[in-house]
């Protein structure tokens, strides 16, 4: 395919932080990748020096540079490209991008946006005109109003009763927002949201509601497919940075999930965005209702997430489809037979677990909540649920042996933690279970849903089988920790004995 594009600018995600940029390193070294396949030259304004993206071997040039307007504009002057790539860096180079095309600056080089039309974008990032575009085919949304004073803001709040969500756009990690139960709170941050932005939305609060995601890849020629939906562990009200992951969903009808998948595409193809999207969803637990809540026209940490989980790389698709490729046109970079025009369908499941270091800052507040505060995250991988959410948590190298078998988390107030979430709470869950808590009585405290509840309590209670399963375990009660995830490290700790004889005991089982 000719697409006439000989040198593209690429914008990374600019400074490392906490809730943003080093997670995008994945999305710019593939489009790197997806463009130099195509003998694209890329030029790359990132200032993370630490990140795959700026080695030396995938950017023909790299300005380690901040990615801000003034910095863009000095490199398309002096590279003078073809065409700017907006979305492989996060918030930060979608923002940049909106700022440099509104200043005249891609007009003035004769350089084309890529991909996704900046139209589309600003229909995305802008909350009031996005409620619009919703409006328009009928996708339900939640009741909500873009403001631009706290005054307006408290009056908004009061004629959708409390309690509400405020959130930000052009925003990433959550910043500024949060959930207000009275107009004191409100106020407050209200007052220090406007700090980050001009317009901020005052939104219902959907309180227990389940966050379902989807990942949509869309071409220039209207060929949509949902590569991966996922499943928030935690109920609205929780980041999804700051929530465990399932992907594909578990808790999902048939019918809920072929519903949130229909929308996807007629929103997707209604915003006309060209190459990789996310669009997440409140879904009532109750009934079949549900509201958008929002769409990335961008690579998004999810994105990411999505990529490892099915084998399907999103980035790499997306920035061929900003050439102008169809999905029917690539093929498949392993079976190079298959085309990149199909949904990965998942015989396994993979649990996203953040990580935090909440503990290594004085005075910081441990609750969790719609602000991200996680610094990293691990991707498990099983054959269920209770292996893969083991697995993950052994992976986070805080000194977890696994869900349950570890003695250096203690609660005081079970109750408090499972209503008030900090990042313990997994454990706090599994400890309420050994108090006496009941499912019922969990879900009524932290909204999550009781399948994922009783997934735990299976773990709970293959631990209390091995603590009473006598002098030598038995092969059958050994096969069932093992298919839900114990380590032999945790199996020897419940039982205190020595992590080489259970190892022993299995190999003589072989299992």
């Amino acid at each position: 395919m000719t697409h006439g594009v000989k040198k593209v600018l690429i914008l990374g995600s600019s400074a490392l932080k906490i809730g943003e940029a080093g997670e995008f390193d994945y999305s710019g070294s593939q489009a790197i990748k997806a463009l130099k396949e195509e003998g694209v030259k890329t030029v790359l304004v990132n200032p993370n020096i630490a990140t795959i993206q700026t080695s030396e071997h995938l950017a023909d040039e790299i300005y380690f540079l901040p990615v801000t307007a003034e910095f863009v504009e000095k490199v398309i002057e002096k590279e003078r490209p073809d065409g700017i790539l907006l979305s492989f860096g996060g918030q930060t180079a979608l923002n940049t991008g909106l700022e440099v095309y509104r200043s005249d600056v891609l007009e003035k080089y004769g350089v084309r946006v890529l991909g996704t039309p900046i139209e589309a974008i600003i229909d995305t990032e802008d909350r009031e005109r996005f409620v619009e575009r919703l409006s328009e085919i009928g996708a339900n949304y939640a009741r909500s109003r873009a403001v631009v004073s706290v005054d307006e803001a408290a009056v908004t709040a009061q004629k959708l009763g409390y309690p509400v969500m405020v959130r930000i756009a052009y925003a990433l990690g959550g910043l500024g927002s949060g959930v207000c139960r009275n107009e004191r709170q409100l106020r407050s941050l209200a007052g220090k949201a406007f700090s980050y932005a001009s317009q901020i939305l005052i939104e219902e609060y959907l309180e227990g509601w389940k966050e379902i995601e989807y990942e949509v890849v869309r071409d220039r020629f209207d060929n949509c497919i949902t590569v991966c939906n996922m499943e928030n562990f935690d109920p609205m009200g929780i980041h999804t940075g700051e929530s465990l992951v399932v992907a594909p969903s578990q808790t999902l009808s048939n019918r809920e999930y072929h519903l949130l998948r229909e929308v996807a595409i007629r929103v997707i193809r209604h915003l006309g965005i060209v190459g990789e999207c996310n669009i997440q969803y409140a879904l009532d637990p109750r009934s079949e209702d549900y509201r958008i809540i929002e769409v990335n026209a961008r690579l998004s940490r999810s994105s990411a997430l999505a990529s490892k989980a099915t084998g399907y790389p999103l980035a790499f698709v997306a920035a061929k489809l900003a050439l102008g490729y169809g999905l029917h046109q690539l093929s498949n970079s392993i079976t190079r037979v298959t085309k990149f025009f199909f949904e990965p369908a998942l015989d396994y499941v993979v649990v996203k677990m953040p990580r935090w270091d909440l503990k290594k800052f004085r005075r910081v507040s441990r609750k969790i909540g719609s602000r991200m505060k996680s610094v990293g995250e691990v991707m498990a991988i099983g054959r269920n649920f209770e292996e893969a959410l083991q697995k993950a948590l052994r992976m986070l190298e805080i000194g977890a042996l696994g869900l349950v078998g570890n003695d250096n988390f203690k609660f005081s107030d079970v109750a408090k933690e499972l209503k008030r979430p900090t990042e313990e709470r997994i454990f706090a869950i599994a400890e309420g279970l050994k108090s006496g808590f009941s499912v019922d009585r969990i879900y009524k405290l932290s909204f999550i849903d009781k399948w994922f509840l009783h997934k735990i309590a299976n773990i709970v209670e293959i631990e209390n089988c091995l603590r009473q399963g006598g002098a030598r375990l038995s092969p059958e009660l050994l096969l069932r920790a093992k298919q839900r995830g114990f380590s032999d490290a945790q199996i020897a700790a419940i039982r205190g004995e020595d992590e080489a004889e259970i190892r022993r005991l299995r190999h003589e089982l072989n299992l």
